[in-house]
């Protein structure tokens, strides 16, 4: 059988372990790689990991069989940077050893990080992990599940996706079921979990999350599970049992299972089929598990212990103002208020820490949503959005993310502002973050500057855009 491959690149020269909230860092290692370029030269990188001290330095090393010696890389003085390029390798296998300095309780003639390398004929910029099977995948995780302090990579597959509306082009019957698959940097496959058939295949069906909730340095995998086959004639899933799972990180084994938030009180099948998973430090300290299920009309959400034991219950029906139909297309844990606890952000509304509603936009459901610090000139963190529903103005908008207060907002009609849009620092001529986002029926797309200045319309660019940090200043590339 022919496998495929799932490409992992090394994109940028530093990566930070640096976890969602300060009290929940992993236990990472340097995750040195070594990966040979075109003109035959080495580029070497590592982590630089969150406790390290400001005046961190490094020094890298090549070892090679038959060398009395080794050679030191980096020259007299050690390099601040997280990445070095070895111009002149030779030919022959090598050792690369990664020393650092400037760190308490670490001898500085002991490598913290080593790696193997051999030169290869079809040199290739980018590490390969071959999967156990001919087939694609549409999600990857990444956890530490073992607790060994290097990253595993986990795949929903096949890449398959169904959705819950009930129009031509949208549901269509799943073929197969979806399976979680665990792979270590070398290919080898660790386990495999069948969502089995009472989970159709779809994103909405099958929310799930890699971390460590229970606080043991490995990463467990939580998910939304079923029992047997419980499809209509239609393949539709309308009855039967749901849970939260809790699967064993470096086994798959399920641990635990808490009940899923129920199918009651939703219109139809379309809107009880959205479900959401998530993480958040709802007391600023320790990570809760976080449901939520429905995003179009009633909205249910429910916070869990690390022992699945629920902490609080919340629905949309519990508020004067109007939180149903608020959601979007994911559940963001952020501390909008700045006080050190994780709300939720549904989407056009936000909970409280506490499970109670903090605001509402009333506006509807916003395709579009991003919390990050999108204008310096604001104090802490903005929201960005782009609402689906067809409004005269408003349709694109910033919020300050504490209060819902809206800082600037789009002033054309839109009809339905569609896709995942973008929000990334792209232009050094502004100030803070750029925001885009455009129609799903027509050639229109807006760049807004972070204080709402409207940088350029445009006609035919993706609604999608991905910014990256992919050279060496500080703007992302598109």
């Amino acid at each position: 059988m022919m496998k495929r491959r799932m490409t992992v690149a090394v994109a940028v020269s530093m990566l930070l372990a640096c976890p969602l909230v300060a009290s929940a860092a992993e236990k990472l290692d340097r995750g040195l790689v070594a990966l040979q370029r075109a003109d035959g030269s080495v580029f070497l990188s590592w982590r630089l990991l969150k406790d390290d001290p400001a005046d961190i330095t490094f020094r890298v090393t090549r070892k090679t069989p038959g060398d009395t010696a080794a050679v030191l890389l980096t020259g007299k003085e050690p390099s601040r940077q997280t990445h070095w390029v070895d111009q002149k390798p030779g030919a022959r296998p090598c050792l690369y050893e990664l020393f650092t300095g400037a760190v308490p309780g670490f001898d500085a003639d002991k490598p913290v990080a080593a790696v193997h390398f051999q030169m290869s004929d079809s040199p290739k910029p980018y590490l390969r992990i071959p999967l156990g099977g001919d087939y694609d995948f549409q999600q990857v995780g990444v956890g530490d599940l073992d607790g060994d302090g290097a990253l595993e990579y986990l795949i929903k597959q096949p890449n398959f996706n169904t959705d819950p509306y009930q129009r031509p082009g949208y549901w269509k019957r799943s073929t197969t079921t979806y399976k979680i698959e665990a792979y270590r940097l070398d290919g080898t496959m660790m386990w495999q979990h069948d969502l089995g058939w009472s989970i159709e295949a779809g994103i909405w069906y099958s929310p799930w999350v890699v971390y460590d909730v229970d606080g043991d340095g490995k990463a467990e995998v939580y998910g939304k599970g079923g029992e047997g086959d419980p499809r209509d004639e239609k393949g539709l899933v309308q009855t039967g049992p749901e849970y939260l799972l809790k699967l064993d990180g470096s086994t798959g084994r399920i641990l635990a299972k808490a009940p899923w938030l129920s199918r009651e009180g939703y219109p139809e099948y379309n809107y009880y089929c959205r479900n959401f998973l998530t993480v958040a430090y709802l007391d600023g300290k320790t990570p809760s598990l976080i449901m939520q299920r429905g995003t179009y009309n009633l909205i249910k959400t429910e916070a869990l212990d690390k022992d699945l034991k629920r902490i609080w219950y919340w629905d949309s029906t519990q508020e004067k103002k109007k939180y149903g139909g608020q959601g979007s297309h994911g559940l963001i844990g952020a501390d909008v208020d700045n006080d050190g606890r994780d709300e939720l952000v549904l989407g056009a509304a936000v909970l409280d820490e506490t499970g109670q509603g903090l605001w509402s936009l009333e506006m509807g459901h916003p395709d579009v949503c991003y919390v990050a610090n999108v204008d310096p000139e604001n104090p802490g963190l903005e929201i960005f959005y782009g609402f689906e529903v067809r409004r005269q103005t408003e349709g694109l908008c910033v919020v300050d993310a504490a209060t819902g207060r809206k800082l600037w907002t789009h002033k054309e009609p839109t009809q339905h502002v569609h896709g995942q849009g973008m929000a990334g620092d792209i232009l050094s001529g502004h100030p803070g973050m750029e925001v885009l986002a455009g129609e799903r029926d027509l050639p229109k797309r807006w760049l807004y500057s972070a204080s709402g200045k409207l940088i350029e319309s445009l006609d035919k660019v993706s609604l999608n855009p991905r910014p990256v940090w992919w050279d060496a200043d500080a703007q992302k590339e598109v």
